[in-house]
């Protein structure tokens, strides 16, 4: 399967965060942080609710709904703000750890809980417009869906295995910060070995 990372390789471009900055009314320093740390948090909680056979058979039906039509906009969905849609799939995707997870971000890259809320809630339906634009081109089910994300997370754990540690503790985290202060980082460093240093 195409890398999820990899189709969502604009969002770490200057227009991108500059656009998103924009939106929500932050620092652009502080943004561009805050995506490099949420997008492999949001890939991880997908991949651990497609571990089970009744998780990925929620994710492929909510796929349904996002053929990656979304990515051909993108400057207009960063621009948008957060939408209802968005809160929705962060519900289903973090459960109750929605809350330990945005507060370990807002620590991490020094944005205000509200800023954290609506970057997740934007950021979230541009991952599974990634996903499902992946799936439909390799024609995957659900059982082949949660295959290819845990290769996905495999992947990922190769590239930067101290990052990848890093955000498996963050979903499992109790809001308490002790690692707060290497998530941002962590983040850049993840995306930087996936992209072979491009950004």
């Amino acid at each position: 399967m195409e890398s999820i990372f990899e189709a969502l390789g604009a969002l770490q471009g200057q227009d991108a965060v500059r656009t998103l900055s924009r939106s929500l009314g932050t620092d652009e320093q502080a943004t561009g942080g805050a995506v490099a740390a949420a997008l492999p948090v949001l890939i991880g909680a997908l991949s651990r609710n497609a571990s089970t056979r009744e998780g990925s058979e929620a994710l492929s039906s909510a796929l349904g709904r996002h053929d990656g039509g979304i990515l051909g906009n993108l400057m207009g969905a960063l621009g948008g703000g957060a939408s209802p849609d968005g809160s929705a799939i962060l519900g289903h995707l973090l459960g109750a750890r929605r809350g330990a997870v945005e507060t370990q971000l807002g620590r991490s890259t020094g944005l205000d809980a509200s800023s954290v809320e609506k970057l997740l809630a934007t950021l979230a339906p541009l991952v599974l417009g990634a996903l499902g634009s992946a799936q439909r081109k390799q024609g995957l089910d659900a059982a082949g869906l949660g295959r290819a994300l845990g290769q996905e997370r495999e992947r990922v754990a190769s590239a930067a295995p101290e990052a990848m540690s890093t955000f498996e503790r963050l979903l499992d985290s109790d809001g308490d910060g002790q690692i707060a202060d290497d998530v941002a980082r962590l983040g850049g460093q993840l995306l930087g070995s996936l992209f072979g240093g491009r950004r």
